[in-house]
């Protein structure tokens, strides 16, 4: 079992895959994020869905409009990936640590390296790569488990987050690879 690594599911929600905000984009990553969740899941890694849940006066709603308000469809995860979280956070912020209990749960966990997933890449997965570094964890982030509005901005994100966080950008195949075979 990898119990020292959780991935993190960031904003694979209605409204950012298929929805308002989503599109191509975010649907083609889908298949592979399933898939590396079905892997880890039968290794008994730890998977956490963190998700925006807006509520009316959150700082992203003057320049994103509506969009994930709690409690509405938007906000939910998408079919592909229901019953293939451990544990489900909500956030108002880019960053998937502020304001919310995902670094207390991580070092009750004994986690010391995430595994970033999820959309977009230049901004909720940047901010919260920004989150894990600043509060010492090691960081991964899969190129095709991530996805961003063009493909120039995806490629753009993943570098700034190499050389400013120090983040291993990696694949899911690497991922799944490299997790220990079963003791049987």
């Amino acid at each position: 079992m990898d119990e020292n690594k959780a991935i993190i599911v960031v904003d694979m929600i209605n409204d950012f895959v298929t929805g308002r905000l989503g599109g191509e984009y975010a649907e083609a990553i889908v298949p592979d994020v399933r898939e590396l969740l079905e892997k880890t899941k039968e290794k008994h890694m730890m998977r956490i869905f963190v998700q925006d849940s807006h509520e009316e006066d959150d700082p992203e709603i003057p320049h994103w409009g509506q969009h994930a308000m709690k409690d509405e469809e938007g906000s939910e995860t998408i079919p592909e990936l229901q019953g293939l979280a451990n544990k489900k956070i909500n956030k108002r912020f880019y960053d998937s640590f502020y304001k919310t209990d995902l670094e207390k749960i991580l070092k009750q966990n004994g986690i010391d390296r995430v595994i970033l997933v999820g959309v977009t890449t230049d901004i909720c997965i940047q901010n919260t790569a920004a989150g894990a570094f600043y509060r010492g964890f090691d960081i991964t982030v899969l190129k095709d488990c991530t996805a961003a509005l063009s493909k120039e901005r995806h490629e753009n994100a993943l570098e700034y987050m190499r050389t400013i966080f120090g983040v291993e950008v990696s694949s899911s195949e690497e991922i799944i690879a490299t997790m220990a075979p079963d003791q049987n």
